[in-house]
């Protein structure tokens, strides 16, 4: 294959991910009518869905949709010799976006294609960057291998859903890339064994704006994403959304709802409790909405599922978990640690520890039932807010792959 490069047009790339954007309807803040093939998503009227289409923001796409798009167009090309005009990927959640190419080459053995991000009305760091992937083909039984390019941060502390040393590319856009990978080289009769190199144009310089060098990912971004779709981020539109979504609940007579801080932890306590969609509260950060609210128009039990970390943040009494407005404190878990039977040298690194995960994983390893003692924190916490609110309140706290690592029964209602 003879090199070839070629670079897209800025205004022509914005302009394209716009109509992407406005027309897809795989992403709920997104206006129903998507690319050739894709099929309009019904209005949803409750539940997470219905949320998202409530603040009326427009959705955007993770860094791992972007390298999964350009991943995609990159070995379509080394196998058939042409980029695709547009690329169109499957999310996890089946969702199926297209992305217009900002630049592409190729030569002897491998070839690259850049997608630009588009965040919506998210004010993320990495809203317009350049995600690059270089897939390079490599013998037969090789199977995949990931790279960090320019501009991607590696791993170098635990703690982190990745090995130490590994580029930082988490394990769902991984995932996503491996799967495109198979499906290219099915369609196109390749073996499937590649190199993926994914840079960020200026990923170091932007990186140093993200908790990436205080984490121990050195070098650049991550490569990010559990749905390939950035939901946009606005305090007032999403806490009338959470309250929308308590009303629908209670107009339906449901008696349990769940208010959980991402997809991931909604799966867990569907699974857990069985729960309509219509039960469903996208509480994301705003744990003080979800409980104030409640506190006025009251159901009979509130389920609060999510991540270790952010609940660690509750249990502390942050109402607000976003981590721009407040920080896992390893001091407060150190001190519940100790309550848990934990020895000084254990407190000390929990104290010390790189991540709220590793936190758990270190009392984890010593028998000290830390995710237990936070999740029961983080209810006290959301039984105080309630001001004896008649709501019966549990806590689930899960790590990344969705598995419990806490929970705290049901219990309530107390005066405040």
């Amino acid at each position: 294959m003879a090199d070839q490069r070629r670079e897209h047009g800025q205004g022509d790339r914005n302009t394209a991910d716009q109509r992407r954007h406005e027309r897809d309807g795989g992403s709920a803040a997104l206006a129903p009518g998507g690319p050739a093939g894709a099929s309009d998503e019904p209005v949803a009227t409750s539940g997470r869905q219905a949320q998202l289409q409530h603040t009326g923001l427009r959705s955007g796409w993770t860094t791992g949709a972007c390298a999964t798009a350009a991943t995609t167009a990159a070995y379509t090309a080394l196998l058939g010799g042409d980029f695709p005009d547009t690329v169109t990927i499957t999310l996890p959640r089946g969702q199926q976006p297209a992305f217009a190419l900002a630049a592409e080459e190729s030569g002897p053995g491998w070839a690259m294609a850049a997608v630009v991000k588009d965040a919506g009305d998210d004010p993320d760091v990495t809203h317009g960057a350049l995600v690059r992937a270089r897939v390079r083909a490599l013998p037969p039984g090789s199977g995949v291998v990931f790279r960090a390019g320019p501009g991607v941060g590696t791993v170098t502390r635990a703690g982190l859903p990745l090995p130490v040393g590994e580029p930082a590319i988490n394990p769902v856009p991984r995932q996503m890339m491996r799967e495109h990978v198979a499906a290219v080289a099915e369609r196109l009769g390749g073996s499937g064994d590649v190199e993926i190199e994914v840079s960020v144009d200026h990923g170091e310089e932007i990186a140093r704006s993200t908790w990436n060098p205080r984490l121990g990912i050195l070098g650049g971004l991550s490569i990010l994403g559990t749905t390939g779709i950035v939901v946009p981020y606005s305090c007032s539109a999403w806490i009338d959304s959470i309250r929308r979504g308590v009303d629908v609940a209670r107009a339906a007579g449901r008696r349990h709802v769940a208010g959980c801080t991402g997809s991931t932890s909604e799966k867990v306590a569907v699974a857990e409790h069985a729960l309509p969609e219509d039960a469903l509260l996208d509480m994301g950060d705003f744990a003080g909405a979800v409980l104030k609210y409640l506190r006025r128009y009251p159901v009979d039990r509130l389920t609060i599922a999510g991540g270790f970390a952010k609940l660690s943040k509750l249990a502390a009494g942050h109402l607000d978990l976003h981590s721009s407005r407040s920080q896992v404190d390893k001091g407060f878990l150190a001190e519940l640690a100790r309550t848990g039977g934990a020895d000084e040298e254990l407190a000390a690194a929990v104290a010390t520890a790189n991540t709220g995960l590793e936190t758990v994983q270190l009392c984890a390893a010593r028998g000290v039932p830390l995710g237990d003692l936070v999740a029961e924190a983080a209810r006290e916490q959301a039984l105080g807010v309630l001001r004896g609110a008649p709501v019966a309140v549990d806590v689930i706290c899960i790590d990344r792959a969705g598995t419990i690592v806490g929970r705290a029964l049901p219990r309530g209602p107390r005066e405040g």
